[in-house]
Formats: C-alpha cells, structure tokens, sequence
C-alpha cells in the first residue's frame, strides 16, 4: 500500500508523444487516459477503521460484475468499471466526496511531481544476462561458446552446493512496479488527460495508478 495520504487518479496508459516548450525544446510525455474516475464508496474511521476513497474507473458490462460487486455499485449508483482502488485520504479530503462524484484530472496540476504504479511488460523466460543486466564474457581470445553466460554458479566441495537465491534465468517482467518522481507537463481538462514526462511502467492500453509523490518535497 502507498504511503500517500493524497487521492490519486487510476487511468489507462494511452501512448508516448511529444510536448514542445515555448523555447522550442521537445519533451517526452506519457499520455494517460483517467476520465470517468468516479467513486463508489467513502470509508470512515467511525465505520470502517480508516479514512479512505473507493474509486473505479473504465467501464464494463452489466453481465461480466459478480452479484456483491454489482450490489455493491448498485448501492453507489456507479456504473460498473474494469478496476477498482482504494486511496488513503484525510478526513478533509473524504469529506469533499460523495459515493457517486466524479474525480476530475485537475487533482493534478502541471508542475506536480507523481508516481505512478503499473504492470510492467513481461518477457517471458530470459536468460541471465538479461534479466540481472550481468556484464557478458569475452568475445574473442578464447572464449569458446561461453559469450552471453553466467559462467561459475558455485563454489568448491565446500559448501558443494548452489545458495539459494542464486541469481539466475527464469521470467522476467509482468510485475507491478513503480516510477517516482515524474512530472506532470500538462493536464487536459476537457478530454481528461495527463501528460507525463517520461516513460512509465506497462504496455499501451495498461492500466495504472497516479498519485502525488511521496518522495518529492513538502510530500505527504
């Protein structure tokens, strides 16, 4: 769980672009979809132990929501969405919402430094140099069939034996991650887009999660 006590936004990533400053410079941004952020319920510290924000966002179909989760939006008067999160807040800031409201883009603003989670891409099984960025062998001068592996992975007779956590092949990628410290370049109200500087975790169409950073100075 985030250590924010700030309410993010959940979108899905759309694709990179470029910005152009006033200067003439081009900026790299991540354009990230997070319309119809609406939220489902506000949990209260007298009702549920702590303070927080359901919210959901996309859309789905009536008949692919289980009973209690429908039951659940029912209750909200929220059309089903594809996720659904739960943002730690303030008192103050739960306050200020009702289950129903919509959360619009402008709880960021350009300037703002975000992190944002998502699924990384999977690479399926990926041998050792790769997955753990090892440095390769040689490439001549009698290197015989031995360029891109680990090489040694164990010791002598004594210990006689691989420890366990040995890095080595197997799957990389496909795990949430998580990119801190990006900027927010610009915010588009209307269509309900951020535009992130830089990349960020996921493949096109992913969805991830954008909230205040916690590591940027006067964060929460």
């Amino acid at each position: 769980m985030s250590l924010s006590t700030s309410l993010g936004l959940l979108g899905r990533k759309v694709g990179m672009m470029r910005l152009f400053t006033d200067d003439g410079d081009a900026v790299p941004v991540t354009v990230v979809d997070v319309s119809n952020n609406r939220v489902t319920q506000v949990k209260t510290q007298e009702n549920d132990g702590y303070v927080a924000l359901q919210v959901t966002f996309g859309k789905r179909r009536a008949s692919r929501v289980t009973k209690p989760i429908a039951g659940h939006l029912a209750k909200a008067g929220v059309e089903a969405g594809e996720i659904i999160q739960e943002f730690r807040v303030t008192a103050d800031t739960a306050a200020q919402y009702a289950a129903g409201a919509a959360v619009p883009a402008t709880v960021f603003a350009a300037g703002q430094k975000v992190d944002v989670q998502g699924t990384s891409i999977g690479k399926g099984f990926t041998g050792t140099i790769k997955r753990h960025n090892f440095k390769s062998q040689r490439a001549s001068h009698g290197n015989s069939r031995s360029h891109n592996v680990p090489g040694s992975i164990s010791m002598a007779q004594d210990p006689g034996r691989v420890f366990p956590g040995k890095k080595m092949s197997g799957h990389l990628g496909d795990v949430t991650c998580t990119t801190q410290n990006l900027d927010v370049v610009r915010v588009d109200e209307v269509r309900g887009l951020l535009m992130i500087k830089g990349a960020i975790p996921g493949s096109k169409g992913g969805f991830v999660t954008v909230r205040p950073a916690i590591k940027a100075k006067g964060a929460n």
